[in-house]
């Protein structure tokens, strides 16, 4: 730190330091105290990350759900495809429940542009969905 700005941290000590006949504080000491105190603040907030980061993993079923892709159908309506144990579920979500419209194998999605079977692009999701309720119709 420069000298200046020493002094002008220690003007408020000093008169009472000379009304009492204490010496001055010890400068060096008081700031290795803030920053250690700095340090151990910054040492809790990094273990609380780390900790919160790892009990928010999932775990058991829910580290098996994979979500493929989703539209929105209104504000607060949605489509979903999930993938499980090798099945994909297309799921309708509302505010209140959330019902299976349609199960089929993952190996039944067609195929991304990128090559990878399995996920849909999200990209092409509506279409899929578009085709796959027109395939319905039409078997019904």
């Amino acid at each position: 730190m420069k000298p200046i700005l020493l002094v002008l941290l220690l003007l408020p000590a000093l008169p009472a330091c000379a009304q009492t006949g204490e010496a001055l504080p010890d400068l060096g000491g008081s700031i290795t105290q803030m920053l250690f105190g700095l340090a151990v603040v910054i040492a809790l907030l990094f273990a609380a990350l780390w900790s919160i980061k790892r009990l928010s993993a999932p775990r058991g079923a829910a580290g098996h759900l994979k979500v493929l892709g989703g539209a929105a159908l209104g504000p607060r309506e949605r489509v979903m495809l999930v993938e499980v144990a090798g099945k994909v579920l297309v799921l309708g979500v509302t505010q209140n429940n959330v019902r299976t419209l349609h199960t089929l194998d993952a190996g039944d999605l067609p195929a991304t542009p990128g090559g990878e079977s399995g996920a849909p692009a999200v990209k092409d999701f509506s279409a899929w969905l578009r085709q796959s309720v027109e395939r319905r119709k039409h078997d019904a």
